[in-house]
Formats: C-alpha cells, sequence, structure tokens
C-alpha cells in the first residue's frame, strides 16, 4: 500500500470531513442519498483511523465528534428528555472480541452476559408518553434535539395512542418500512421520486407535512430503549426491560436473544447474516448489549457511545478505497483490460487491492482517475469493480488513464475494432495470449492438468520449453526436474496427470482450446451437436483428432448459427476459428502429440424436473464431482451456468459454499440442498 505524507493526510481529513457533511445532510435531511451508509461507514472509519493516527486534526465539528444530524428546520425543535448517543461499530469477528475483552476490564472477576438484538434498517424514533398517552414523537436529530413529527407518527398504526399502564414515559426505536410496503410504495411514484431503499423511505414518509400520505404508506415501529420513566427501576436485565416494553403493548423485535458467552453472540451474528433475506423488513447487522443492567451503570459511557453496547454490521456490499494506479491486463484472446490498482478495502468479507474497469469506454464513463476516490462494489458479489467516483474527493493531483497503442507485453501494435469496446493485442503469437490460453488449456473445467499451475506455466514458458498448448504434451520429466519448484515426486504426478489427460472428451477440448465467445455450456452444445452429425458417426476413417476436425470444416456458418443455443455471434466465432491457418497448424500438433478425443456415450435426454431450467452450483458435493453433476442435469434436459442471475431457476449448494449462496437468496432463488438434488435426480 502506498503510504501518505502528515501533508497529504490532512488534505485527506478535510476533504473526507466535507465529503462526509454532504452525504450526512443528503441522507439525514433531504431523505435522498446516491450511495449506500456503507459507503458512508467507510469514509468515517477512513476519517477516524486518520484522526488516531494525527490526535492534533481533530476538530469539535469532525464528524467523527459528534451525535446524529443537523436538523432540516421544517419542523419545531424539541429537547430529548434523555441525550441520545450512537452506537459504537464493528465490522468484523476480530472487532467484537475486542470490544467483549475490554468491556471485561472493566467488570472484572464478573461474568458477563448478553442480549442480542436486530439492527434494524430505519428510521430512530422517541416517543414521549404522559401518564400513558402519547403526546409527541420525536426524530433523533442531533441528539440533543429532536424535530416534532407527532402528526405523521401518529399514523403509524403499530404505536399505540394508549399505553397499557399510565406511566410517563421516554421510548426509543426504529420505524420502518416493510419491503413490500417499500415495493408498493414506489410503484405509485413517478421514477425521479423513487426512494432508494427503505430506510430513506421511512424517513420521507415521516417527515411528510401531509399524515395522510403517511397513513397511506404503512409504516411500522419496533422499540428497545427506555429513556426516562417511573417504571422499570425494578428491571435488572436487558431482557426485562425488553419485556417491560412489551407488557406496555408497544411492539419489541422478537428476535432477541439472551447469550452468555461471545462465541455464542459470533454464531448469532453469522446466522442473521445469512438469513437476513428472510426476513420481511431489512437489517444491516446486529446489536449486543451487557444484559445485567447493573454492569451497564459500572462500564457507563464515552463522550459519543456507551461502552455496554455495540452494532456489529454485516460485512458491507460496497466500500470505498483510493485507485493507486491502473495497469493492464492482456487475455487469452488478447483484450487488453484496465485494471484497478486499490488500496486494500473490506469489500462483502474479502480484502480488495485489484478492481475491474472493464475498457476504455467503462473508464470514460465512470470519470475514474488515477488517485481518485472510489467506490468499490462485487459484480454479481463475485468480480470487483468500481462502481462510481466521488469526485469531490479530488485534490487536483489526479491523473488521467488512456489505453496503450503497444502491448505491454509483447509490444505488439494494439487496435480496436469499429463497434466493440475492447482493445485487443494484434500480435498472434503474444507471450501474455498464450500464457493464458495454456492456463486456460489446463484448467479443471478443461483438460484438468493437476499441479500444473500459473508458476509452472511461467517457468516452463521463460525456459522455452513451451510455446503453446501443444507443447505441454512434448514435456520430459528432465524438463521438470531443471524447474525449482519440481522434486521427483511433483514431476512424476504432473508427467503421469498430462498422460492421462490425453483422451478427452469433445466438449472439453473445445472449451479448454479458447475459442473466443465459447464457454463451458456453448462447448457442450456444439460437441453435441458435432457428435450428432451423420458424417461424424458413420465416418469410415479412423476418428482422430485431425480427421474429426477435417470434417467439421465442412459445416456451413448458416449450420451453426441454427444450432439451439449458439447464435449469430458465436457461430461466426466459431466458423472464423475453424477456418483459421493457425487452428489447422495446432490440431495437426496435438493430434502428432497422442492426443485423442472420445464421444460421449449418446444419452437420450430424459424430460424431467430438470427439463429446460437453469442451474448453478456452490461449494463441494459429497456424492459426486461438479462436473458429473452438470452432467446428470444436462442429460435431463437442465442448463448449467457459472454464475447467479435473476434467469437461475435454482442454486443446489454443497459444503462451503461461496457468494453465489448469498447472491441467490437475495434474489430470492430456490437453493437444493444435496440431499435435495439427490432426490430431485
Amino acid at each position: 500500500m502506498k503510504s501518505i505524507t502528515k501533508e497529504e493526510s490532512l488534505i485527506r481529513v478535510q476533504k473526507l470531513r466535507k465529503e462526509i457533511h454532504k452525504l450526512n445532510y443528503e441522507y439525514f435531511v433531504l431523505d435522498q442519498s446516491n450511495v449506500s451508509e456503507a459507503v458512508r461507514d467507510a469514509l468515517k472509519k477512513e476519517l477516524k483511523e486518520l484522526e488516531e493516527a494525527y490526535p492534533e486534526f481533530i476538530t469539535p465539528d469532525s464528524p467523527t465528534q459528534r451525535v446524529g444530524s443537523a436538523l432540516s428546520g421544517r419542523f419545531k425543535k424539541i429537547s430529548h428528555l434523555t441525550p441520545k448517543k450512537s452506537l459504537q461499530d464493528a465490522f468484523s469477528e476480530k472487532e467484537i472480541r475486542d470490544w467483549s475483552e475490554r468491556i471485561q476490564k472493566l467488570a472484572p472477576d464478573e461474568t458477563i452476559e448478553y442480549v442480542c438484538e436486530l439492527k434494524i434498517d430505519g428510521l430512530n424514533m422517541t416517543l414521549h408518553y404522559d401518564y400513558g398517552r402519547l403526546v409527541r414523537g420525536l426524530t433523533r436529530g442531533n441528539g440533543i434535539e429532536g424535530e416534532n413529527v407527532t402528526h405523521t407518527i401518529r399514523t403509524v398504526e403499530s404505536i399505540p395512542l394508549t399505553l397499557n399502564q399510565p406511566v410517563d414515559l421516554e421510548i426509543s426505536g426504529e420505524v420502518y418500512l416493510s419491503k413490500k410496503s417499500f415495493e408498493r410504495m414506489n410503484e405509485t411514484l413517478k421514477d425521479e421520486e423513487h426512494f432508494a431503499n427503505p430506510r430513506n423511505a421511512a424517513a420521507g414518509t415521516i417527515r411528510q407535512l401531509d399524515p395522510k400520505i403517511a397513513a397511506e404508506r404503512n409504516l411500522q415501529a419496533f422499540f428497545y430503549e427506555i429513556g426516562k420513566n417511573n417504571l422499570t427501576a425494578s428491571c435488572k436485565t436487558q431482557e426485562e426491560v425488553l419485556e417491560t416494553i412489551q407488557s406496555l403493548g408497544l411492539p419489541v423485535n422478537k428476535n432477541f436473544v439472551h447469550k452468555k458467552t461471545i462465541d455464542e453472540v459470533i454464531e448469532w451474528y453469522k446466522k442473521w447474516h445469512e438469513k437476513r433475506d428472510e426476513l420481511p423488513y431489512e437489517i444491516d447487522g446486529i446489536v449486543i448489549k451487557v444484559n445485567d443492567l447493573n454492569q451497564q451503570k459500572k462500564m457507563g459511557f464515552t463522550a459519543k457511545f456507551p461502552r455496554f453496547a455495540l452494532a456489529c454490521k454485516f460485512p458491507a456490499l460496497q466500500s470505498t478505497s483510493v485507485v493507486e494506479d491502473i495497469i493492464v491486463q492482456v487475455g487469452r484472446t488478447g483484450v487488453l483490460t484496465p485494471v484497478a490498482v486499490l488500496r486494500p478495502t473490506l469489500v462483502a468479507g474479502s480484502v480488495i487491492s485489484r478492481a475491474t474497469l472493464h475498457n476504455q469506454d467503462e473508464i470514460e464513463r465512470l470519470d475514474v482517475r488515477i488517485g481518485d476516490t472510489v467506490i468499490i462494489q462485487k459484480a454479481g458479489d463475485v468480480i470487483p469493480e468500481v462502481d462510481q467516483v466521488l469526485k469531490e474527493m479530488r485534490v487536483g493531483d489526479e491523473r488521467m488513464f488512456r489505453m496503450p497503442d503497444m502491448c505491454p507485453i509483447c509490444g505488439g501494435k494494439v487496435v480496436r475494432i469499429e463497434g466493440e469496446a475492447a482493445h485487443r493485442c494484434a500480435n498472434k503469437k503474444c507471450f501474455a495470449v498464450e500464457r493464458e490460453k495454456i492456463i486456460h488449456f489446463v484448467s479443471r473445467p478443461a483438460l484438468n492438468i493437476i499441479g500444473f499451475g500459473e508458476k509452472i506455466i511461467d517457468e516452463l514458458m521463460e525456459k522455452s520449453f513451451i510455446q503453446d498448448v501443444a507443447d505441454i504434451f512434448t514435456l520430459k520429466a528432465d524438463d521438470f526436474l531443471t524447474l525449482p519448484h519440481c522434486k521427483e515426486k511433483k514431476t512424476e504426478n504432473l508427467i503421469a496427470a498430462i498422460e492421462s489427460s490425453k483422451n478427452v472428451t469433445f466438449a472439453k477440448l473445445l472449451f479448454g482450446l479458447g475459442i473466443r465467445y465459447i464457454g463451458e455450456q456453448t462447448s457442450g452444445i456444439l460437441a453435441r451437436y458435432f457428435e450428432s452429425k451423420e458424417y461424424l458417426l458413420k465416418m469410415p476413417q479412423e476418428k482422430t483428432l485431425e480427421n474429426i476436425f477435417k470434417k467439421a470444416e465442412k459445416t456451413t456458418l448458416e449450420e451453426l448459427i441454427a444450432i439451439d443455443g449458439v447464435g449469430e455471434k458465436v457461430a461466426q466465432s466459431v466458423f472464423e476459428w475453424i477456418h483459421d491457418k493457425k487452428t489447422k497448424e495446432l490440431i495437426q500438433k496435438l493430434s502428432k502429440v497422442g492426443v485423442k478425443i472420445y464421444f460421449s456415450k449418446r444419452t437420450k435426454v430424459i424430460h424431467s424436473a430438470f427439463t429446460d431450467k437453469t442451474f448453478v452450483l456452490t461449494g463441494t458435493l459429497a456424492s459426486m464431482s461438479r462436473e458429473k453433476a452438470k452432467e446428470e442435469i444436462r442429460k435431463r434436459g437442465g442448463k448449467v451456468i457459472s454464475q447467479v442471475t435473476k434467469q437461475t431457476n435454482f442454486l443446489i449448494c454443497g459444503t462451503e459454499p461461496g457468494s453465489k449462496f448469498d447472491h441467490a437468496k437475495s434474489l430470492k432463488i430456490p437453493i437444493l440442498e444435496e440431499k435435495d438434488f439427490l432426490e430431485m435426480l
């Protein structure tokens, strides 16, 4: 990571404060925001870290030094009976454990137990009851004063106008909009009036001048904290506080639990991270509180936070970072891809230090420059990408980027075909292109040459032992033994893996050869088409690789276009590839070194629950390999794709699933565990 000087840090602090103040104003006052709360959190976290490194930079008006937000001025200001404190945030298991260790020191030799509650993503609200009757509702405001929104609070049906007991009470909670109500509300608004998320919608609804509009939007509420009151002296625990709130007739979220250890707390946190999409409302984490109220009093407060409580936020799907450089990678088809080199940041549970910028058009659309502060997210929950540039964070020395005219690897000319977004290296023998082709060829979905990793490939290419995929099959044990990473046993395993891979299915070979636009699914479609062709099934000659491709040359472009699931662009690519002189030379070379293809047994498609359905696999299956699972799905008329989309019908989930699992849940795609999948088979 590039280090910055103290002077640069001060400039960064000033820019961060200005941007956070702007985002807070949009979020709290205007009820509008073009960025997620995770982005604001990331900026605040960076500001806090810089202020901790340089305490002399801290000012009284810094966003880290105050609670709440500015008041809009639209409604009368009223003082809270009890000042409203923020909760300290945690974003990882380590931070939760660190907090637990800190508070244990404040209550030495005592057993600390916890109450965990869901952190509702809504609008903080405080109500005042006099002798059991609702007299006012206040927004949180700046923590000292809030805005009087009693006229809209009275329209929330879940908030009682009269309590079950005639008590004086100050009570705080969260007003929110359910996911369904949010969708219904946006359907009634013009596109330009749509709210970005349920939290903004709840805030905007509460601040309506006309209570009839608020009444139509079906706001709801949960309560969790009692301030000034005349009834809770008998409560000894946070659990009893929640039970008391319920007994008064106020709604409490039922998903609160008592946990005895911090390990149990963390398990509960993980559980709700996985299950959050099952709830009818949005949550962005959990809140942990020390259960014993006497212990809470011992722990007390800092200037900003209660020490006895912690807001544990779920891993952000977005974060912010700084583009420290933009480099270019060259893929197996010669495409040059610009990649942002980032200051490391945590996104969706993993540390991201690079993000794709796709192409020059995308760089220009985003107007991203070296030195920019950017919002990072995972595309499809998998590939990190730059989503937005925070242009107001610029200091003036950011640098624009242009795609190079010469390939950064081989020095060949870079071209851009009219109508395409991609820049390509025109050199057919580009080292980077051949390297990526070889990496692809030996990968698991292709020939699956176990142990043949990138380091081995780099070392073999550096010594000129291999220049293309066919050269792999000419390697001898002595070649491997000259490499620094290859001992006798590894060499023996590699030679065996290469020999084993010489017999390969037609589909895997087509995929492994890296034809443009041809993925695993399309390779299978093409292989099945050629395997069904009469002139291949009744070939008088031996079905050698070379003979089969000679026959395949007879397939017309029109025939390829007509194949179900191929299409014109893919067909054109296959047709050009088959008739390319370099392809013929490579096929001849592969044939000479002993690569043989065999046709899969022609299996009649079984019409079943799989027919015309699209599947994605994640995790490890105990009963079969992924390749076997894909084969079983396809022969039953189903399709297998690599990424979860809205068109996916089922996600098949093995042990240790990846981010596809969370993405499928967010899209409400049915998830089949392995036993369900086997029953379906």
